[in-house]
């Protein structure tokens, strides 16, 4: 049916860009095993209830030739049924990970619905567990949105087999938030502290954001896949001594993350300041904690590296920086470029989530729960730092190329041993003052 609710800003901006870019896949997805043999028709209801569940999975918004706004189509719940079909076919790891990336990329489009598709493979020995594999475009899940699948799939599965109950708190709509986005966001005047804070970062950098320290090497002038790394940096021990050092110093884990990859910038690229944008989210709500959707704002963060007489001052520096990205980050970036007259890419991104707390992560090892994403092919860097129950993970993507890959590596590298540092001596040695 006709639904008149608008799209938040951020999911309109990935719908437009996806009817005047001719490659536009970008799905976030995860991977995670079910104990005991599939039972395709309780797999199958567990799905429907999902879809139920979580309204912005019934709805698309698109733009009709001619037409200049978006316009949306909403089902009612009960209406949408999930389709299954079974290949059959024994294939290696290799080839499952490549029928897997070319399903998900043509089920995906935010120009069609379904944006989303689901996937399960079972091994030889079925009655062992079978591995399940969700994606979506982007414009319907963000990172946290990711993480909470496994856990509802997994509960609603088991209701299914036995009958109980799945024990899911109640969720917002991600339709209703971004109505509500475009009623806060209308009353704001043009000369709001954000978007002060955006240009003066855009004047630093002549009209541009900020990138990456180092040298990426000559970047290639078409599409190539990025390449990407994951590494463990800290342990659960050395996640939480960080921790309680930074909140000695009298702040947060992120800005003493910040910290260390300002000194580990400097040191290796000769940066006076740090700069980056850095994703918050915009879950500001209890009934959108649980909610599946784009619930992400942006914000610059910028702080001087040079000058800082101790750790401490540099950690409270970032932290400074991290408390005004804040509110700037619930104010949409879209809305914020209108206002500049201009939405520049941002070039380098830090990301930081804290998934200790996200339903059932210990049992994630367990699931052998795994992040996904599609291939990208542009020539920004980004960088996620997620503490989970088992410590600090650094994921990354970056341009395909062996200076880019190899300046990478080397920044999470210094991050890791800066961070190792502070845990074991209370601090880290700040670089020394740039000669004249």
């Amino acid at each position: 049916m006709t639904d008149a609710r608008p799209t938040s800003f951020v999911q309109e901006s990935r719908l437009r860009e996806a009817h005047t870019v001719a490659k536009h896949e970008s799905w976030l997805g995860t991977a995670f095993e079910i104990a005991g043999r599939l039972d395709s028709e309780a797999f199958g209801r567990a799905l429907n209830t999902w879809i139920d569940r979580h309204e912005g999975l019934r709805s698309h918004a698109g733009l009709p030739p001619g037409a200049g706004e978006l316009r949306r189509r909403t089902v009612v719940p009960g209406r949408v049924r999930v389709d299954s079909q079974r290949h059959g076919y024994r294939t290696s790891g290799a080839e499952n990970c490549d029928r897997l990336q070319a399903l998900f990329d043509g089920c995906t489009s935010p120009t069609s619905w379904p944006a989303f598709a689901f996937a399960t493979v079972e091994p030889p020995d079925r009655d062992r567990a079978f591995t399940v594999y969700f994606a979506a475009d982007h414009a319907l899940v963000d990172g946290y949105s990711v993480v909470l699948v496994a856990q509802e799939i997994e509960a609603l599965y088991r209701a299914e087999l036995d009958g109980v109950d799945p024990a899911l708190f109640p969720v917002g709509s991600y339709l209703d938030f971004g109505a509500r986005e475009r009623a806060r966001v209308g009353d704001l005047p043009f000369d709001h502290p954000a978007v002060a804070l955006w240009r003066g970062v855009l004047d630093r950098g002549a009209g541009k954001l900020p990138e990456f320290p180092l040298d990426l090497g000559e970047l290639p002038d078409h599409p190539a896949a990025q390449r990407g790394l994951s590494a463990w940096v800290l342990d659960r021990d050395g996640a939480d001594a960080f921790a309680v050092l930074c909140r000695k110093i009298g702040h947060g884990f992120f800005a003493g993350t910040l910290a260390c990859l300002a000194i580990a910038g400097t040191e290796l690229a000769g940066a006076d300041r740090f700069d980056a944008v850095t994703p918050m989210h915009t879950r500001d709500e209890p009934s959108w904690s649980g909610s599946i959707g784009w619930f992400v704002g942006i914000s610059p963060v910028s702080f001087g590296v040079r000058g800082a007489g101790s750790f401490a001052d540099l950690v409270r520096r970032a932290s400074v920086q991290v408390a005004a990205a804040k509110p700037a980050s619930q104010v949409p970036f879209e809305w914020v470029g209108a206002a500049l007259g201009s939405v520049p890419l941002p070039r380098f991104v830090v990301s930081y989530m804290d998934m200790r707390f996200v339903p059932a992560a210990t049992e994630w090892p367990e699931w052998n729960a795994r992040a996904l994403r599609s291939k990208q092919y542009t020539n920004d860097v980004y960088i996620w730092v997620n503490r989970t129950p088992q410590g600090v993970n650094i994921a990354a993507r970056f341009p395909a190329t062996d200076t880019a890959t190899a300046a990478v590596h080397r920044y999470v590298a210094r991050l890791r041993s800066l961070m190792e540092e502070a845990v074991g001596t209370g601090t880290c040695t700040l670089p020394a003052p740039a000669t004249r």
